[in-house]
């Protein structure tokens, strides 16, 4: 599989993804649209299997019904319930007594 963090942005989406059987990361700009939609519809035509993670966005329709046409996974997270990198969730485990 492979998995994708995107920032997306109206006229390009910033890419870092991983191939979960290998290991291999890397990171790619792509301009919107025709960049973009041609890096998606390889990977559809090599069989892989993909999960697109990116925040919320007006802007990001047609990317959405693209995602959507080739039958990859999109995940999409509210930015404002995000944890800032270096901060920690607070634990609800309690300490064992004894």
């Amino acid at each position: 599989m492979i998995i994708i963090g995107c920032d997306y942005h109206p006229g390009f989406e910033q890419i870092a993804f991983v191939d979960t059987e290998t290991g291999e990361l890397q990171e790619r700009r792509l301009e919107h649209r025709e960049e973009a939609e041609k890096f998606y519809r390889e990977l559809a035509a090599q069989g892989m299997k993909v999960r697109v993670g990116m925040e919320a966005s007006g802007h990001a329709r047609w990317f959405e019904r693209l995602l959507a046409e080739l039958q990859f996974e999109l995940w999409i997270g509210d930015a404002n319930r995000a944890i800032p990198l270096g901060q920690s969730v607070a634990s609800t485990n309690q300490p064992s007594c004894g």
